[in-house]
């Protein structure tokens, strides 16, 4: 099984609309090159553009789920579409990722459960999901997480005890905190013992500079590959059978108490 991680960046020059058609012709591009592909998170219109979250709100099935669905329908890929700035029914936002099939249908989607901001920013823009999502990949099933969602483990217990064997996690993460990012990832991928996927981006986002260095992460923790700042197809190899082989070599968690 092949994954291939778009880290792209949000340029200022650039409309949403460009950046969609961009998006969707590199999804595109990886037909016959990967199997799942992975987008950032709020890649559309940038995780730390605030003032614009709202202006750029979609419904679920908007432009970019109908460009993502031709894309992933066109590409034959497991698609996870990073997120978009959804606007629901009774007018609240979320951040929620869509996650598609081949054959271009919506497998699952998530609102991010954490929100970050500190009540500011997402935080109080944006209304919090509730429910764990895990993705029924034929090979390699996952669960998804978005972003600060990272940095809090029961969140990644709860979705291995639903039987996932990898993390998908699209992000907007700062570079000024891209130790943790690296670190985070590599901890939550040791500690479930599943392959961790984190797509991150490049550039800058409403002024603030992105770490960039998507990762992807085995199940014993070792660092398959990572890119480095800029914009980058992160393309790795993974073996479903390592998950169970870890598991099997070193049963930590079945020592789960809590």
């Amino acid at each position: 099984m092949r994954a291939s991680l778009l880290q792209i960046a949000v340029k200022q020059d650039e409309s949403v609309a460009a950046r969609r058609a961009r998006a969707a012709e590199l999804v595109r591009e990886q037909r016959g090159a990967a199997d799942l592909v992975v987008l950032p998170e709020l890649w559309p219109v940038g995780a730390f553009a605030y003032e614009s979250f709202a202006a750029e709100a979609e419904p679920l099935k908007g432009p970019t789920y109908e460009a993502m669905a031709k894309a992933a329908r066109e590409a034959e890929v497991w698609l996870h579409a990073g997120s978009v700035v959804e606007r629901a029914p009774d007018g609240r936002l979320y951040n929620t990722s869509l996650v598609f099939s081949p054959s271009g249908e919506l497998a699952r989607s998530y609102r991010k459960i954490h929100r970050f901001g500190f009540d500011q920013g997402e935080a109080v823009l944006m209304a919090a999901g509730g429910e764990l999502v895990t993705v029924p990949h034929p090979e390699l099933p996952f669960g998804v997480a978005t972003c600060y969602d990272l940095r809090f483990p029961e969140l990644f217990r709860g979705l291995v005890d639903a039987g996932a064997r990898a993390f998908v996690v699209p992000a907007g993460w700062p570079a000024r905190r891209r130790a943790h990012w690296t670190l985070l990832a590599r901890a939550r991928a040791v500690e479930n013992q599943a392959y961790m996927l984190a797509c991150g981006t490049a550039g800058t986002h409403a002024g603030v500079e992105q770490a960039g260095h998507s990762i992807v992460v085995d199940p014993w923790g070792e660092v398959l590959a990572e890119a480095g700042a800029g914009e980058e197809v992160l393309t790795v190899d993974l073996d479903p059978k390592k998950v169970e082989t870890t598991r099997e070599q070193f049963p930590a968690l079945k020592d789960r108490v809590l």
